[in-house]
Formats: structure tokens, sequence, C-alpha cells
């Protein structure tokens, strides 16, 4: 976790519920966002001296890399090593952000088939995951979404999740520095297990697909009844 999720929220939609003042052009909806795809972000700027709607690429590159292809190996930062690891630990102390998503994607293995799953928030308001970001070059905006480990109902589907912020945790990883062990501490299992986790169609498993039907169920093939 996490190698694929979903954000189609409007800006007007983001920028009311963090606060935050759109500097950036609206992206599209996304229901298969995948690495080294563009991604809304919210981060505090010292130009504007305000929380800001910005645009990412998901993966982060380490100002030191020689290639920004790097990011694509650096999609997730674990929550154990990122205030240490050499990629990471300058972007977690200073460069924090929030990343929109409405759910992510994993898959269970069944056999020889891996089936998709989608997790959600049941009353549909977007999820914040903890993000850290970083400018590689001169204006290559890049980040990454903080990971833990699963908890609750969701270890059935993976042994990671993103570490998801609720809203009265916003201001102070945005601010950045702070207790490492409080800063880096996952929602509470009660609020994990609330999240709905349901299977969807294959389809999401190529990057080429994307709209809404990916996150509903698959369509099973019936099998016809015998007469007696």
């Amino acid at each position: 976790m996490c190698g694929r999720y979903a954000t189609t929220r409007q800006d007007t939609d983001l920028t009311l519920l963090f606060d935050a003042v759109a500097i950036t052009e609206q992206l599209a909806p996304s229901w298969n966002v995948a690495p080294t795809d563009p991604v809304p972000v919210i981060r505090h700027s010292q130009r504007h001296a305000a929380r800001v709607l910005d645009t990412a690429r998901w993966g982060l590159v380490p100002p030191w890399a020689t290639d920004p292809r790097a990011g694509a190996r650096m999609i997730n930062a674990r929550a154990e090593t990122v205030a240490t690891s050499p990629a990471f630990a300058s972007s977690y102390a200073k460069r924090r952000c929030l990343v929109p998503a409405d759910g992510w994607y994993e898959w269970i293995r069944d056999g020889r088939q891996r089936r998709p799953h989608y997790m959600t928030a049941p009353d549909g308001v977007p999820l914040a995951f903890a993000g850290i970001w970083t400018v590689w070059g001169k204006e290559l905006l890049t980040c990454s979404i903080v990971t833990t480990a699963a908890l609750g109902g969701l270890t059935r589907v993976h042994d990671r999740m993103p570490l998801i912020l609720a809203a009265d945790r916003w201001a102070s990883w945005l601010a950045g520095g702070g207790d490492p062990v409080e800063q880096l501490r996952p929602l509470p299992v009660a609020r994990l297990d609330a999240l709905e986790i349901r299977e969807v169609r294959p389809d999401v498993g190529n990057v080429r697909n994307n709209g809404p039907e990916l996150i509903a169920p698959p369509v099973r093939d019936s099998v016809p009844s015998t007469l007696f």
C-alpha cells in the first residue's frame, strides 16, 4: 500500500473542506490514480501565508536525485522510518501535506486470482492521507503518501494502510515537527473499522481505465437455473 487510489473532488470542494486557496489549475477527477500521476495536495505556503491547494506528481523525488523517474519507487513513505530516511526525513520535518482521496485500492489473493478491493468512507466524506512533499529541480513538486501498519479489519486486505488524519490533526501535521509518536499515530481501530471495504471490478488493474465504474461491484456471471 498504497499503489492506486481515487481522488475526484472539484477544487471548490477541496478548498472549502481544507480551508485552502487554490493556486493550481483544476485537475480532472481520477478513479485510478497511479504512480507519477499529478494529484491534488494541501500544503502550507509561506509565500501565500495560507494553506494552498496545489498539484504534485505522486512519487517523491529527492532533491539530490539525478533523474525524476526515481520518484516512481517513492510513492509511499513508511511511518516507521520517514523521520530518519535520507530520502524523506527533510520533507517529514519541514514539508508536509495532506493528500485528499475518496478511497484506495488493494488486491486480495484468492487462489490464482487477485481481486481488487476499495476502501472508502461509507458517508462519502473525503479522506485525508498524511503526505510529504519536496521540489525537484526548479519547479517539479512531488509527494509521497505516508503508510503505517494496518489495523482492525483492514488487516484482511493488506498489512499496510495509508496514514489517515482526522480533521483535528490537519493543522499540527502541516506545521511540521512535533512528537513523531503522536504525529504518526493512526486512527483508532473503531474508526478504521467503520470504513467500507468492497470488492470492485478488475478493470482498475489497467492504468488506462478510468471512470466511476471502477469502484462499482464486479459483475458476476449468472448461472442459469435448472428446471426439473
